[in-house]
Parts: C-alpha cells; structure tokens; sequence
C-alpha cells in the first residue's frame, strides 16, 4: 500500500466526520476511525492524529509491515550492544544526573524514562517503583532497538525523524500489539547540531496523568545543555539570556568559543536569541556576536557572578563567562593570552585583587608549568619556546629571572 488516493464520496464523507471531532465520545475511538479509515478503506485521516503518525504509517506500509504482525522486541547483538554504548559514552555521562532526577521525578508514577541512540536503541531506562505492565520491561531493555524499521511507529522514530517533540497514543502505533503504550520524546542534539539521541517517557495501559511533553522537552533540553558544555570543554564557554534568573537553566542561551575568539557552537535557544546558526557558515568572532574579544572573554572567566551586558545591537542582557577551574591547564595552552599576561589585563588587575589566594596560585602555577613543559619540549630553547607560546622571547626571560629569585 502507497499513499492513500480518497475517492470523492469517501473525501466527503471524511469531511463530515472531520468535522464532528469533538463529538467523538473518546480519544480511542477517534485514533480507532481514523485506523478504519486508513488501513481498510485507504484513505487518509487527516485531522484525525497527527501528520507525523500518518507518515509514519504510510512508511510502515510501504515497507511492506503487517499491522498485526507479532513483534519479539530482541535485543541487537551483543557486539553491537557494547559498541553503541561505548559511542555514546559522552550522551550517558552527560544525561547520568538528569535521568536520576527524572528517575525520582517519576517514582510515583507507572512511567518510565528511555534514552535511546540516534538510531534507535536503548541505551538507558529508568526504573519505576509501581507496575509496569507486560510490555514495559521487554520494550525497556538495554539493546533493544525502537527505530521505526523494527517497531513501527513510535514517538522515539518520529522525534529522531523530525527532530521534533512528539507523542504517539495507543492505536497511533502502527502495530496491534503495541497499542498498550503511550509515549512521549523530544530530541538531544550535539554540539553541531546533528542528533546524539531521543529521551523518551513511556507508559503501559494508561494515559499520563500530566503533559508528558512538557517534561521530556525539558529533561531533554537540560540534557541537551550538559552534553554541549561535555563538547565544548576546552573551549570557554558563554552563558546569556535576558534575566539572570533563566542562566544555569533550560533556557539559557550557551556558545563555545574558541582560542581566537571564532564562536564554534550554539545551543538552540542562543541560535534564537543571536539570530546565528548553531554552527556559524561564516567567521563568527565573538567581538562581533557579543561585542567582547578573546581576552575580555578570559577575564571575565575569572568572575563567578553574571552581570548585564550591551550586546552589538544594543540588546542588553545577562552573561557569564565559564572556564572549567579543572581545565586551567589545558586553557593555558588552548589560549597563549593566558601566558601572556593575562593578569595585567586592566579588568583583571581589579579582580584579582579580592580573589582568593587559592585561585591565583592555580593560575600562577599553571602559567609556570606550561612554561616550564614547553621550554623542556625544546631543549631549553626560548626563542623556540616562545613562539611556540605566542610570547615575547623578552617576556619568557623575566618570568624565568623572577622563578629563579
């Protein structure tokens, strides 16, 4: 079967029940015409459920599924199972503390929350403390694969589709045997852009008890957050957002920046709010996009608070600069402005001098041991070292004559 072709009788007969949606005496007998309608007399039920499911549908037929096929819900391979988790490492670390909360968020629920490749298999589900049902525990299985090849229609295979939120109630799924599921799914992307995984959030034989798409937008978005920050870990990071009170948050606004001031990446909400790309086609400097170079970015690195800033269009809103304390060292040679001089930078001379002790030893001993590696990498060589460094040979000999006191 193609893509149904509605006779002219059978449109207008589907108009007038289209029509009569909300005397539907329920939401299953509604999905119920709306399968009558498309696997028995070939026609599309538009209105009736969502056009992702009828697309859905139209490829499931067109692969030659069966409805009332029986479905085993096996597991992939072992071999395969080790590899998807070992390429997905980064996406469970990033999502470990999110899907616990959800985990908790969840407990007094029959729910549970999926976490599923770009392709489709899972990689994580959380646990629930009432009933699951029959089919919950065996669809939830590390391994097994929800792709819309092997189990139809699914909210997971439509959001990774799509790349969109998506819910598929009972019947909407393609198969008879499946229709004792709800399911719910909102993307996670990388830091290009491109899909990591899908978050899901399943129930068995009942409806959810609250707007599931609200919550897995959420999860998946925060997600989404820790994963971009995991990828961007050597890069400094941009927080902003019109309230202080939205940073740290789903909301946030996030860019990566890296060692020449090039904006590498934007999350979704700051591609909206800067009107870019997430990832720039063009040279974006952070100068242009934020109105703050490389070495205004590093000093305000050193700032824990957020503060209000003037962006290039005149837009003011909240920002802060985050370089991760644990990366000092690797910062020290990702930026050479930290080697520098860094700390003769007018703003930072002034916050320096109220930072804690511990904060400038890390510094200090960070420059020193960059310098120190580099200078043992050539053999003792400072004019080799200092253009490795992007310094002044004249700069090396005075931090050398000042350790040497």
């Amino acid at each position: 079967m193609t893509s149904p072709n509605p006779s002219a009788k059978s449109s207008a007969h589907s108009a007038v029940l289209q029509s009569a949606n909300p005397f539907f005496a329920s939401q299953a007998q509604r999905i119920a015409f709306a399968r009558e309608q498309f696997f028995e007399d070939g026609q599309r039920p538009t209105g009736l459920v969502p056009e992702p499911v009828i697309q859905s549908w139209i490829r499931c037929i067109d692969a030659r599924m069966e409805p009332a096929e029986r479905l085993g819900f096996d597991p992939v391979t072992k071999s395969r199972i080790s590899n998807v988790l070992a390429r997905n490492r980064q996406l469970l670390e990033a999502a470990q503390a999110d899907l616990s909360q959800l985990d908790e968020t969840l407990a007094g629920t029959a729910c549970k929350a999926i976490l599923t490749s770009h392709d489709g298999v899972v990689i994580r589900s959380t646990p629930t403390t009432r009933g699951e049902g029959v089919l919950m525990p065996i669809v939830t299985r590390i391994g097994v694969n929800l792709d819309e090849n092997t189990i139809g229609t699914g909210a997971p295979s439509i959001s990774a589709r799509t790349g969109e939120v998506s819910v598929v109630r009972g019947a909407e799924h393609f198969f008879v045997g499946i229709h004792v599921m709800n399911c719910a799914a909102a993307p996670i992307r990388h830091v290009n852009g491109q899909l990591a995984g899908v978050l899901d959030l399943s129930i068995e034989g009942a409806m959810f008890s609250f707007d599931p798409t609200v919550m897995v937008r959420q999860y998946a978005t925060i997600i989404e957050n820790h994963l971009f920050e995991a990828q961007s870990k050597s890069m400094l990071l941009v927080r902003f957002q019109y309230s202080a009170d939205m940073l740290g948050s789903p909301l946030q606004g996030l860019a990566a920046i890296d060692e020449s001031g090039r904006v590498v990446y934007l999350n979704q909400i700051g591609s909206s709010l800067l009107a870019c790309e997430r990832v720039p086609h063009t040279q974006t400097t952070s100068e242009s996009l934020f109105g703050l170079g490389i070495e205004d970015l590093l000093a305000k690195s050193l700032r824990a608070a957020s503060h209000q800033h003037v962006f290039p269009g005149g837009l003011k809103m909240w920002i802060q600069v985050h370089l991760d304390a644990a990366q000092t060292s690797q910062a020290t040679t990702a930026y050479p402005v930290f080697a520098q001089g860094l700390e003769d930078h007018p703003e930072t001379i002034a916050l320096t001098e109220s930072l804690p002790s511990v904060l400038e030893t890390t510094l200090h001993n960070a420059n020193r041991a960059l310098i120190e590696s580099t200078l043992a990498a050539f053999n003792g060589n400072v004019a080799k070292a200092a253009r490795k460094l992007g310094v002044s040979r004249g700069l090396l000999y005075r931090r050398l004559g000042a350790w040497s006191r």
